[in-house]
């Protein structure tokens, strides 16, 4: 079965200019190593949790440079470097961040918040990455005033013709709609929506979707400010 992250908690109302796992935070201190234990006792369990790293190899050219958004424990972006591709990962979460970088050494893995992704990773990353990969519904935590913002970034990030997959909830306070309307004027092209990541067929009114959008030829986002 394709891996598809269920968080339990439910995203709440909350102000618009901060992130759900910083809510989340707030509620729980303890949150960070609750959702690191929850994996790895799923992988314990013999529990398939690769599935984003499987359809992201298979999408990319060998030995891909690829984006990590929202990279948690490192799970995603660990595998992809099992399977040779060169991985950054962003999270937000200083013990997410500390925690991969323990078990996962050979990815580059980096504390800092998505909104401010082309500052942190540096000029010379603009326009250079194959894949950018928002597994584990990341993009439904990003705060709301901050959405096209972050795909505004991964569009400046990309290459041209490169894509951004996305997997999310749709009942998590970001309809499919908002996202593909925010994603086309950060200049990404039409949409393919799937409901798993092993790619199944997106029903008329998905529970979670996953989302590949390319990267127009010859587009480049303009960065809006803060």
């Amino acid at each position: 079965m394709p891996s598809m992250p269920i968080m339990p908690m439910n995203p709440t109302p909350g102000s618009p200019g901060k992130s759900q796992w910083t809510r989340n935070l707030e509620r729980n201190p303890g949150h960070s190593q609750w959702y690191i234990e929850r994996w790895e006792r799923m992988r314990a369990e013999g529990k398939d949790i690769d599935g984003e790293a499987r359809l992201i190899d298979a999408l990319a050219p060998r030995g891909a440079f690829v984006l990590d958004a929202g990279s948690g424990t490192g799970r995603v972006g660990a595998e992809l470097a099992r399977r040779g591709h060169d991985v950054v990962g962003i999270d937000l979460d200083p013990t997410l961040v500390a925690y991969a970088e323990r078990t996962s050494p050979g990815p580059r893995w980096i504390t800092g918040d998505l909104a401010e992704a082309c500052a942190i990773l540096g000029e010379g990353s603009l326009g250079t990455f194959d894949v950018v990969v928002a597994a584990g519904n990341v993009v439904t935590f990003v705060a709301e005033n901050d959405r096209r913002r972050v795909l505004e970034n991964f569009a400046r990030l990309l290459r041209p013709g490169g894509r951004l997959v996305a997997g999310f909830g749709t009942g998590r306070g970001y309809s499919l709609e908002s996202y593909v309307a925010d994603a086309a004027a950060a200049g990404f092209e039409v949409p393919q929506v799937f409901s798993t990541w092993d790619l199944r067929p997106a029903s008329d009114d998905p529970g979670f979707v996953v989302v590949i959008s390319v990267k127009g030829e010859g587009k480049a986002a303009k960065a809006t400010p803060a």
